[in-house]
């Protein structure tokens, strides 16, 4: 029970390290707060099914868990619409032709 405990206490710490966002490498972190995250909702749900949890306990990590769904809801927004961003970029390079002259060549 203790190391469930310390383990759960561990999780939380890293967790709402993860949802301030306080981290050295922002680009290749972000992506690690958002597996961290999705692996704190995951452990939240587990919490939940049990059938031997208190139910002010449950009732915490249901909060908590709809508190996570939504900031990896926003963060998967804007993952797609970076997505979308590309895509369409490529695909505006891709039919353009190229210009091959600067200027017309006069004779």
């Amino acid at each position: 029970m203790m190391k469930t405990a310390t383990k759960v206490a561990a999780t939380k710490v890293t967790a709402s390290k993860a949802a301030s966002g306080k981290t050295a490498a922002p680009k290749a972190a972000g992506m690690k707060n958002f597996e961290e995250r999705l692996e704190r909702l995951e452990l939240l749900g587990e919490q939940i099914r049990k059938t031997d949890i208190p139910l002010d306990e449950a009732l915490k990590a249901f909060e908590e868990g709809i508190k996570l769904a939504r900031t990896l809801e926003k963060d998967l927004e804007k993952i797609d619409s970076r997505i979308e961003i590309l895509m369409n970029s490529a695909e505006a390079e891709a039919d353009e032709s190229p210009e091959l002259e600067l200027f017309a060549m006069e004779d």
